[in-house]
């Protein structure tokens, strides 16, 4: 079962696909989920995931997404906590911000271990008991051989990589990470030359580090959820309504708990999943209807409602006017 995570998704993604020719909105649309979350800066996990996974279909071959964005996406592009460990001392200052960082990042979790000549990096889950796709495994521990190579200047080589998914070409993931790649096996993980851990970064900035490790620490504090059951409900309610997501069925296993628990929880709280739906709906329909590049339809459909004329008269009762008197009232527009 997933439990509630918020997933800061980097802007650099959108645009690294546009680099491979393929258009943000496809894969918004491949993943089921409005062409708004592609300005959206935080998901949910099953977000998350849709999105990796449309990527892959859209692709085709799972090697060749892999490398493709791996090596295409420009430093210029990188979010602050990759930043952190770009501009790292060395290889394993890098790695050890990279695992730090992905905390403020769930769901993926990095385990570093270095025995003998060998520095082994595991991938596993927070928060939910399902792995991610083939894709974001893949490209995860592929990046991570990609850093040290753009870190160092260097083209380093992995000792080998075991995946427990399909991943497509594997002669291609072969020749890019320089080693045996295993399929099908108990664990996701990259093994890696532990002697290469102590090669400087050539892009080492100790200046911009001073500068980000505090940005990053405020951000973990931003990170964390608060304790208030109504606001996280809130939260995954605006980003599951299109398309009438938003049920308490939908709500409650993004919280990892049962229907009648989250009840409870929002009645302790002095509020119902009934009333905090009609209040997101009503401060979402407000909120698109002052955007004037979208339609009645378009609003009706973003905040959960698949025949318009069902949205009007919810919104007749909110407000005691039509959606589109009220846009003319606020806008000085007619649409």
């Amino acid at each position: 079962m997933t439990s509630y995570t918020r997933i800061k998704f980097p802007a650099g993604f959108w645009t690294g696909l546009r680099q491979l020719g393929i258009a943000p909105h496809e894969v918004a649309r491949k993943a089921g989920l409005p062409l708004t979350i592609i300005n959206e800066p935080v998901v949910t996990t099953p977000q998350y995931f849709s999105i990796w996974q449309a990527y892959s279909d859209i692709i085709g071959d799972t090697a060749k997404g892999i490398i493709k964005l791996t090596t295409g996406f420009e430093t210029v592009h990188f979010p602050p906590t990759v930043l952190a460990a770009y501009h790292a001392r060395d290889y394993r200052d890098a790695l050890t911000r990279m695992a730090r960082y992905k905390r403020l990042c769930p769901p993926e979790s990095l385990l570093i271990t270095e025995e003998g000549d060998e520095c082994t990096i595991e991938l596993g889950w927070l928060y939910t008991e399902q792995p991610g796709p083939s894709m974001l495994i893949g490209i995860t521990l592929a990046f991570l051989l990609e850093l040290g190579r753009r870190g160092t200047g260097q083209p380093l080589t992995a000792k080998s990589v075991e995946f427990s998914h399909l991943m497509g070409d594997v002669q291609s993931l072969e020749a890019y990470f320089g080693c045996r790649v295993q399929i099908g096996g108990s664990r996701d993980k990259l093994t890696l030359h532990r002697s290469d851990l102590d090669r400087p970064f050539v892009s080492y900035n100790a200046e911009l580090l001073e500068i980000l490790t505090p940005v990053l620490g405020q951000s973990a504090d931003e990170q964390q959820p608060g304790n208030s059951i109504t606001k996280m409900v809130k939260w995954i309610m605006k980003r599951s309504l299109p398309g009438g997501r938003s049920n308490i069925q939908t709500v409650a296993g993004e919280l990892g708990m049962s229907n009648r628990t989250l009840q409870r929880r929002l009645h302790d709280e002095g509020t119902s999943f009934k009333h905090l739906l009609t209040q997101v709906r009503q401060e979402q329909a407000r909120e698109y209807l002052a955007d004037p590049s979208l339609d009645i339809r378009e609003v009706a459909f973003l905040i959960g409602y698949e025949d318009q004329n069902s949205f009007y008269r919810a919104f007749r009762l909110w407000e005691g006017d039509t959606p589109s008197n009220w846009r003319t009232e606020h806008l000085g527009t007619t649409r």
